[in-house]
């Protein structure tokens, strides 16, 4: 019946093109095929029986707190105009530079991805502040788009992100599931640290790799990067550099140590680590006289809308799985998988473009918790390591989000962009570090150290 599986995965791509919320579509395309295979007499509605207990697994599921506190600190740092300060601050520093306000952009993309890992939020919020400034300074919009694009999708990267956090938890349940399969009864485990720490030195990467392409062009198109006059850094500048830098930079530094520091350094869980972080942003957010109650409301609303989201979609994927498996779908993949020509170099590459296209139409928060679930137990049985996996799995969903014509980053950048700015300019400008992405993604394939060596060094083997 592996077929019939395929035949629900195509109606859900298909549903959701047309338009209909992710978690509805999921759970209701997964109830239609059950009910129909129920009549037809080859489904067994005992597979559904199992469906209470997973709901209160996942009410009951530690690692997964963190991702409401997470989106409470990432919407309360946007929210008190933490990344404007940034901005400023970063292109007085660098503004006698060509490129300055570039490599600012890309450093303040860094800081937000690591602060609150939501993509969408930091693209806008890069795309309102940071886009009209680098116009009015004389910035090819081609260029300006493309950096303000690829520092956004940091946040998928950069711990700790609200994917990871998730991937980490799926991964963790894919890597039991995949030891048990072999017959190792004592399974090792994989935590979000682990993820946390494997992908740090990555995304680092990906940062000087963006940097080093922007010097490039500063170098080379010296027109298309000018640096900002004298005059208006004079005008710019409030009080001595030195201590505005350390003012602006030094408070959301150390609420990145005190959250990733205190993960990897064995201190404090994920979701202890999220709450020291929503009680930092918080703090931070008063300091600064930017949180009064119409604030704070605000902040709490958009926290519900979003965990709401993360929650609805989890139960309908974990439905959507249910039914899959009743269907056989996860023994039809793994016969696929294990019977492509190239062996797991082959079975990898082709989940890779997978998930890269499916990127094109699903969320990450709908690949994670529906396709790798489905096939990380399978890959993982092949012998791949879990946080290597993780992190190959993160950047190219990540690169799938830049690629045009249908990243999900050029949208929420072209609903802010002004008119002068053409799609065609944002889709020419993302293209270098689409290119980037997918140098970073062949280092990685052929140096797994990159994102293993650091938790092997903090955890052990």
């Amino acid at each position: 019946m592996g077929w019939i599986a395929g035949l629900m995965f195509i109606a859900v791509v298909l549903v959701l093109l047309a338009g209909y919320p992710v978690a509805f579509t999921l759970s209701g395309v997964a109830l239609l095929f059950a009910l129909g295979g129920a009549i037809l007499g080859v489904f067994d509605p005992e597979f559904l029986s199992v469906m209470p207990s997973r709901i209160f697994g996942i009410m009951g599921n530690q690692t997964l707190i963190a991702v409401p506190l997470f989106v409470f600190m990432g919407v309360m740092l946007e929210r008190s105009r933490i990344a404007e300060s940034l901005l400023d601050t970063l292109s007085l520093l660098f503004g006698p530079l060509r490129g300055g306000l570039g490599f600012s952009v890309t450093l303040v993309g860094m800081l937000l991805a690591a602060s609150t890992g939501i993509v969408g939020a930091t693209v806008v919020t890069m795309g309102l502040l940071s886009l009209p400034t680098m116009l009015r300074r004389g910035y090819d919009p081609a260029v300006a788009a493309g950096t303000i694009c690829a520092s956004g999708t940091l946040g998928q990267i950069i711990p700790p992100s609200i994917i990871l956090v998730m991937l980490g938890d799926v991964l963790s349940s894919s890597y039991q599931q995949a030891q048990l399969a072999q017959g190792i009864f004592s399974p090792k485990t994989v935590s979000v640290g682990d993820l946390f720490a494997g992908a740090l030195l990555p995304g680092l990467m990906l940062v000087g790799l963006y940097l080093f392409w922007l010097m490039l062009v500063a170098f080379f198109r010296p027109q298309a990067m000018p640096a900002i006059s004298a005059s208006e850094r004079k005008a710019m500048r409030g009080k001595s550099l030195l201590r505005q830098v350390v003012l602006v930079l030094l408070p959301p530094l150390l609420l990145i140590l005190a959250v990733l520091g205190s993960i990897l350094a064995g201190l404090a869980t994920p979701t202890e680590a999220a709450a020291v972080g929503a009680t930092g942003a918080t703090l931070m957010a008063l300091q600064r006289r930017q949180l009064g109650w119409g604030r704070l409301r605000e902040v709490m609303r958009t926290t519900t809308r979003v965990s709401s989201m993360v929650f609805m979609i989890l139960l309908g994927a974990s439905f959507f799985s249910l039914v899959f498996r009743g269907f056989e779908g996860d023994d039809a993949v793994r016969a696929v998988l294990e019977n492509l020509p190239g062996g797991v170099v082959g079975s990898m590459l082709v989940v890779m473009a997978l998930m890269f296209l499916l990127g094109f139409v699903l969320d990450f928060i709908e690949i994670t918790f529906v396709v790798v679930p489905i096939v990380a137990p399978i890959l993982l049985a092949m012998g791949l390591d879990p946080v290597w996996l993780g992190v190959m799995f993160a950047i190219n969903l990540q690169t799938s989000f830049l690629t045009p014509p249908f990243g999900f980053a050029l949208f929420y950048l072209r609903g802010v962009a002004p008119d002068t700015v053409s799609t065609s300019a944002i889709y020419r400008g993302v293209i270098p570090f689409v290119c980037i992405q997918l140098i970073a993604l062949l280092l990685l394939a052929l140096w797994p150290e990159l994102a293993t060596w650091l938790p092997a060094r903090i955890y052990g083997d």
